[in-house]
Formats: structure tokens, C-alpha cells, sequence
């Protein structure tokens, strides 16, 4: 018998109910509860409610008024034969009412406390209409920026996104899935769907097993231990078997090797897609495909519907199976205490979008903007030396865009803009001269140049707003190209000409390449879409109120064609460097491949910023690695300290990242692999000591024998404030270590 994670022990007890229950249930209850139905599609509201008082429905989506989510509560507990209570499911993916910064902005925090107090906010204020399931939070590696999702995770990298994917989880179901206020988490995508070909949405998916396992799957396996509720499969193929009925995903690694006893949801109307994947020839062996590979309930679709029962009568599918899957949908419900307490009371709740919510809203954006440029001091602007200043840009004063991707329930009218917050914090001190310039993000016309151009004359210094609208990311937005969309290289161009100070801040969704306005401007501000108290952070940013802390949580390019770019890549066996680059230079260059390294010819070998970089308004500086032993044996951990000074005059944040590398390994290594990380606050000219512990399981890899080891060699290991970190040691582990075993 095991015991769950959270600590609420799946008890004799607990399986007894579960089985009673079944024992109870026709085979019509029972797929009843593996479905689950949008309210918007579901038609007459009098038929939803006869197919819940039948029993035929388990789960609803998309109800988010608590009388209604109320009354179908009642219907499914006191007019149903058996009463048992429904999965109420929403998309709360970064923010309720109250909306933080989108997930690959709160990546930027490198911050698990504020990532995991923004998910006890948002489960709160969507508890208190009802919803008690969340599909969130979504943990797919995302190395490539046309891919619109990358907006909702948390960047390149398995162990950053595994502590961030792990805090969100512990934000939404609390300590106690069964508390007033959480909610089941929902890990996503199951599995490698942020691989997807050419960063298009839903598209096919080819990772080796070995890569599957040390890079797509660490987030999952995090999110399993920490104990989440539920995790969604991913619309994608992988290796030619789309992951709805991906049976060695969904029963041979989750179930048998993790041990994972919530349950698995399709992603929406994923189950019939399988036949337009080409891999099932019909609706029916859809259903077939799905209930045999260990997918739970269907969302949205019917083939489990209208097919699973005579898929039972045929024998092709077991009523074994059967009670197996629908026992994790009850385990689920009997832990979110449902069956105790079915109906929400909004008296029980604090008020939405309180001022602790918007507060902690604000510190999530301000610790999430990443300061990519900083030439000659532009920034902080000095309100004592200002007598106007120039807000330009279609994204200044833009509620709804600020709030990102995924807000169904956020309100616009409770954002504070860029622009709103400006004048607030100036004041009557300081003229803000603001110019729309374009009338949105892809705007290709100039016909607001003009008015842009006398705002930034008549200004001692110009701020200009500039990026992607929130509807150019997110799910199937994705883009071939990821330049400044629309005249925004040509708005910088002209606002610089004008000779005033220029900074840019940038709003978007994903990493974008910025190389045709990177050299005109002065400063540059990376907020992504901070959320609703996007605003009132980077007003505080720009004047110096606080410094930028944000790194980033994933490599930008240079340009486009370098994707896939990241920091943990291979060495391959003709690595680049800056002594060995070659440039063609001659008009007929001999043709060789001595030398040659691997790069490309155009674009060279570097990103544009490497991950984890960003900038301060200090400097830090870092001395003095030490190693805690030179050679480990079996079992022995590992303590690695360095100095780091705040070398400015102003007091931050740093974010110290610690680095290693397996030298030599039964299968190759990444160049660098991020393995610790901790935010410290330095005043002017303070050095502290940090200290990172490793475990031998820290260092284990998936080998050739997909066995989970930490293998005996050489190790390097970096403590510095981004992965470009050179401050270096080196240390020998002696034996091998078996990990789990």
C-alpha cells in the first residue's frame, strides 16, 4: 500500500469506500465518470442535468459561476443514484481574476516561493466560483521560440522547470488537497510535446528514449513526487505513436515505473484524433486505443462515450481495466473531499483581487523582468533630472495584451498599465508625453509616426513599448518568424533618430529576435506579459525603485535559424569556441573539413543571451570556488561554496546558478547542466558566501541501459550569474551509484 506525497495515506480504508463504490456501479455509471463535458457545448442546459443525475458524466468544464457550478453539484449528489460529486475544470494557467506574469515570465523570477504563493492565490480566488481542478501547471521542455505554447512554461530547462513546475503544484493543492482553497494540479503535456517539429502546434514529435528520459520527463517525474493530482496527455505523437494512446507513456512509465495513482486526462478531443493521425481507423478504435493505453477520462470527445461499453461486452477491453482507471478518477475525488464537501460557499473565500493578491501579482513582475541591455547607465531614468518624458508604443496602455495567453477569467479592468503607472509615480513633476504610434503590435502602418516623433522631441528621455499582443502567442500561435512584428524596427529607428535617451521595454510571449533594433536603442527591459500589475513593476524598474533581477529561463537567438539554440546542448566532436570559429573570408575558400567546426557561417555559434543571463543595475562578481572533496565515493555528497560581492552602489538581487558537467559518460554529456540555484540580496559592496549541496543523485543519468545511475569520472563544476558562468572547479566521483535502487 503507498502513501501519498502530500500525505493524505491511500489507506485501507480509502480503497475500501473506492471499491464499495464500484461494486455499486453499472458499466454506464462507470464511463460516466471518465467523461468529462464543456457546458458550452453541452447544449440544453435541462439535458446536461438529466445525463449528470444519470450518472453519465463524471466531470464538467469550463463552469465558473458558483451558482451554476452549485446546482450541477446537486444534481450529481442529491438527484444521482449514487452522488457522486463532478470534477469542475477551468484553465486557470497563471492567474484567476488576479492575473501574475505568464509562466515563462514567472521562470524569470527563479523564484519557487512566489511561483508557488501565485498558485495558492489563483486556486483560492477560482475555488471560490466553484472549480476545484486546474490544468496546470504545464511542464514541457520548450527549446524552440516559434512555438506559441512556450509562453506557458517555464523555459529550456528540466531542473529549473522541474522546482518551478513542483512549486506551482504545492501553490494549487495546498497542503491538504482537501482544504478550503486548493485545487488538483494537472501536470501537462505527457510527453515531449514542447519537441514539436518546426515549433508548430500539435505537430509530430521524434525523441530518442535516452533523451526522453534525461530531458522531456525530469519535470514529470518532479511533479509525480511532489504529488500531483492528475496529468494531461499531450495532443502530440511520439515515435510515431500519438500520447492519447501511448500506452508504454501512460501505463509502462507512469503507472508501473513511477507509481503514479491519480489518473490521466486526454487534452481536448485528443481521443477521436487519433484517427485523424492515421492511427486508428475509426472513433471506436480510438476509444480502444486510449482505454488500453491507461488514459482515464476523455475531455470533451465521445468515443469513450459511445464505444467503451461494447468494447467491454466484446472483451476487447477488461472490466478489470475498467474499474482500475475509474478508481483513480474516485481515488482523486475522495482526496479533494468532494464526497464530504461537494458545494462552494463564496463567504469562505477572501475577496477576489484583493490587495495581498494584486501585491504579490506586483512582486512576481518586478522579479520577472530580465534587463538584456544597459548602455552607458540609461537606466534608472533620474525623476529629479526629468522635466518630460516620452511613453510611446502600442503596448503601453494595453490592459487586456499585458495579461498574456491563457486569461479566460482575468479582468482588463483592474490592470495598471505602463502608461498608468508612469504618471501616477512622476506625478506632476515630470510631463509624460504619451503617442500610441500603432495602433497594434502588427500594425504596418506609419500613419502615427508623426505623432510618435513630436512626443520624443518635445521629451527629455523616451520610453517606448514595443512586442507582441498577447493573442500572437499561446496555443496555435506559432510563428515562422519571431522578429518584432509589424513597423516596431521601423518605430525604433525613427524615435532614435529624434537623439533622445531610448529605451525599450518588450512584452511578449516568447523569446524574440531583436537584432534589427538591439543597436538603437540605449536601454533594453525584457517584461514579457507581466500580468495585471505589470504596470506599477516597471515603472518602479525604470526609475530605479528597485533593480532588475529577472534572468532568463531560456536562450534567445540570434536570429531564427539557430533554433533549437540552448544552453545544455552537446559538445559533438567539432565543437565551437571564439579561437576556433572560421570565417569565409575568400571569394573561392578550399573546400575542408579540417578545422571546421560546428557553427553556422551566418550567425556563428553564440546565442544572442545565454540562459540565466541577466543584467543588474550593480555588478556582481564572483571568487573563490571550493569543492568540499576533491573524489567522492558511493553515497557521498558533495558541498560547493563561492563568494559572490555586489561590486555597485546599489543594493539587488542576484540569482547564483551552479553549474556541472560530466566529462565522459556512457552516453554523451551536456556541455553544462544547471543542478542549484538560489536568489541572495546583496547591499552595496557586501560579499557573502553561497553554498550549493549535490547528492550523487543529482549527477544521474539515464545511461545506454536506461538504467538511472550517477557513474564514477570527472566532473567540472561552474558557480556564476548566468550559464556563460567561467568560474570553475573540478571533482572525481570514484564508484558507481544506483539511483533508486
Amino acid at each position: 500500500m503507498s502513501t501519498h506525497p502530500l500525505g493524505a495515506s491511500v489507506t485501507a480504508a480509502l480503497e475500501r469506500r473506492i471499491g464499495e463504490l464500484l461494486a455499486e456501479m453499472t458499466i454506464t455509471e462507470k464511463i460516466g465518470q471518465m467523461r468529462q463535458v464543456d457546458v458550452a457545448e453541452a447544449g440544453d442546459p435541462r439535458e446536461l442535468h438529466e445525463a449528470i443525475r444519470a450518472g453519465r458524466i463524471g466531470s464538467v468544464l469550463n463552469a465558473v459561476d458558483v451558482a451554476s457550478v452549485n446546482e450541477l453539484q446537486r444534481m450529481a449528489v442529491r438527484r444521482s443514484r449514487l452522488g457522486i460529486p463532478l470534477l469542475i475544470g477551468r484553465d486557470v494557467i497563471h492567474g484567476f481574476r488576479t492575473v501574475f506574469p505568464i509562466p515563462l515570465g514567472q521562470a524569470a523570477t527563479w523564484s519557487p516561493g512566489l511561483v508557488r504563493e501565485g498558485a495558492k492565490i489563483a486556486a483560492h480566488e477560482a475555488a471560490s466560483t466553484g472549480v476545484n481542478w486546474t490544468f496546470a501547471p504545464m511542464i514541457d521542455i520548450s527549446r524552440d521560440p516559434r512555438w506559441g505554447r512556450i509562453a506557458e512554461s517555464f523555459g529550456e530547462d528540466p531542473y529549473l522547470t522541474g522546482v518551478l513546475g513542483t512549486a506551482m503544484v504545492k501553490g494549487f493543492q495546498g497542503d491538504d488537497l482537501a482544504g478550503i482553497g486548493s485545487i488538483a494540479a494537472c501536470a501537462k503535456h505527457f510527453a515531449g510535446y514542447g519537441a514539436s517539429e518546426s515549433g508548430r502546434d500539435y505537430n509530430t514529435t521524434n525523441i530518442p528514449e535516452n533523451e526522453l528520459r534525461n530531458v522531456y520527463l525530469v519535470p514529470f517525474k518532479a511533479a509525480i513526487d511532489a504529488g500531483v493530482a492528475t496529468v494531461m496527455a499531450s495532443f502530440s505523437e511520439l515515435d510515431g505513436v500519438p500520447a492519447s494512446g501511448n500506452r508504454f507513456l501512460m501505463t509502462g512509465i507512469l503507472r508501473d515505473e513511477w507509481q503514479f495513482d491519480g489518473f490521466v486526462v486526454s487534452d481536448w478531443g485528443s481521443i477521436e484524433q487519433l484517427t485523424v493521425h492515421g492511427f486508428a481507423a475509426s472513433e471506436k478504435e480510438a476509444a480502444y486505443e486510449a482505454a488500453s493505453a491507461g488514459v482515464n477520462m476523455e475531455m470533451a470527445s465521445r468515443a469513450y462515450d459511445r464505444y467503451l461499453a461494447g468494447l467491454v461486452e466484446t472483451g476487447r477491453v477488461s472490466l478489470q481495466q475498467i474499474d482500475s482507471m475509474v478508481s483513480d478518477i474516485l481515488r482523486t475525488k475522495f482526496r479533494l473531499g468532494l464526497f464530504e464537501n461537494p458545494f462552494t460557499d463564496p463567504s469562505s473565500y477572501a475577496a477576489i483581487a484583493n490587495g495581498h493578491n494584486l501585491q504579490v501579482a506586483k512582486q512576481a513582475a518586478l522579479q520577472s523582468v530580465v534587463l538584456l541591455e544597459n548602455r552607458n547607465n540609461a537606466l534608472p531614468l533620474a525623476r529629479d533630472a526629468l522635466r518630460s518624458l516620452a511613453v510611446i508604443g502600442p503596448l503601453a496602455d494595453a490592459p487586456r495584451d499585458q495579461l498574456g495567453t491563457w486569461i479566460f477569467d482575468g479582468d482588463p479592468a483592474i490592470s495598471q498599465t505602463p502608461l498608468s503607472a508612469i504618471r501616477k509615480l512622476v506625478g506632476d513633476g515630470v510631463a509624460v508625453n504619451y503617442a500610441r504610434a500603432m495602433e497594434n503590435s502588427r500594425s504596418r502602418s506609419l500613419d502615427g509616426f508623426a505623432a510618435a516623433i513630436d512626443a520624443a522631441k518635445a521629451s527629455d528621455a523616451v520610453v517606448v513599448f514595443l512586442g507582441e499582443e498577447s493573442i500572437l502567442s499561446g496555443e496555435a500561435r506559432s510563428r515562422a518568424g519571431i522578429d518584432l512584428p509589424g513597423s516596431q524596427a521601423d518605430l525604433v529607428r525613427v524615435l532614435k533618430a529624434t537623439g533622445k535617451p531610448l529605451v525599450a521595454v518588450i512584452l511578449a510571449g516568447r523569446p524574440l529576435t531583436l537584432g534589427n533594433v538591439l543597436d538603437e536603442v540605449d536601454a533594453l527591459l525584457y517584461a514579457w506579459h507581466p500580468g495585471t500589475m505589470g504596470g506599477p513593476a516597471i515603472a518602479e524598474l525604470l526609475f530605479g525603485i528597485e533593480s532588475p533581477s529577472g534572468k532568463l529561463p531560456v536562450t534567445f537567438p540570434r536570429v531564427v535559424g539557430q533554433v533549437p539554440v540552448y544552453y545544455a546542448h552537446k559538445n559533438t566532436g567539432k565543437p565551437a569556441t571564439p579561437e576556433t570559429f572560421v570565417h569565409i573570408d575568400e571569394v573561392h575558400a578550399r573546400q575542408s573539413s579540417s578545422g571546421m567546426t560546428s557553427s553556422h557561417l551566418d550567425a556563428g555559434f553564440e546565442p544572442l543571451y545565454p540562459f540565466g543571463f541577466g543584467r543588474s543595475y550593480t555588478r556582481f562578481s564572483y571568487s573563490e570556488i571550493e569543492v568540499s572533496a576533491a573524489q567522492l565515493g558511493p553515497d557521498e555528497p558533495l558541498t560547493v561554496r563561492a563568494l559572490v560581492r555586489n561590486d555597485g552602489d546599489v543594493e539587488a538581487d542576484e540569482i547564483v546558478q551552479l553549474y556541472v558537467r560530466d566529462l565522459v559518460g556512457s552516453v554523451t554529456r551536456p556541455v553544462k547542466e544547471l543542478k542549484r540555484f538560489e536568489r541572495v540580496r546583496l547591499k552595496a559592496g557586501e560579499r557573502r558566501a553561497v553554498s550549493f549541496r549535490l547528492e550523487p543523485g543529482d549527477l544521474a543519468f539515464h545511461g545506454r541501459d536506461m538504467k538511472l545511475k550517477t557513474e564514477p569520472g570527472d566532473f567540472h563544476v561552474w558557480i556564476g550569474g548566468s550559464s556563460a558562468a567561467d568560474l570553475r572547479a573540478e571533482f572525481t566521483i570514484a564508484e558507481f551509484t544506483i539511483v533508486g535502487e
